[in-house]
């Protein structure tokens, strides 16, 4: 029961829930993508993601310096949990709008999106050599 109990404690904040989400229909985010769709600091994102992965909702892998999410799949009562929760979420406008932002997200490169959130020194523009010939 403390397993469920979590899980639902993890999905009872809206930011959590856009998330999880997202995820039902993006396979997989990376951190960056996430917080630019709740529009919220990388802490606070951080804060969310790391909710839904210890409620066993989320799992990740760090690849170089990005940090990708999806669906746990492999948690115990997932499929119960996707069974009630995505018809519900697909009534939601804020879910529809989240997916179309994640659209325009997804067109522009993590690497773009790093400097917009944190600055140049996150994700330096590398300047390729020009010669004169």
């Amino acid at each position: 029961m403390d397993k469920t109990l979590l899980k639902l404690k993890a999905l009872a904040d809206r930011n959590r829930l856009r998330i999880f989400g997202a995820l039902t229909q993006y396979e997989e985010l990376c951190a960056c993508q996430i917080t630019e769709l709740l529009q919220v600091s990388g802490a606070t994102a951080s804060r969310h993601l790391a909710i839904l992965v210890t409620a066993g909702l989320l799992k990740s892998r760090k690849e170089s310096r990005w940090v990708y999410f999806s669906l746990d799949e492999s948690c115990d009562g997932m499929d119960n949990i996707l069974d009630w929760l995505l018809p519900r979420l697909r009534q939601f406008d804020q879910i529809h709008g989240d997916f179309e932002v994640l659209d325009g997200i997804m067109a522009v490169s993590k690497e773009d999106l790093c400097r917009q959130q944190r600055g140049e020194a996150c994700c330096p523009v590398q300047k390729t050599e020009t010669t004169d010939g």
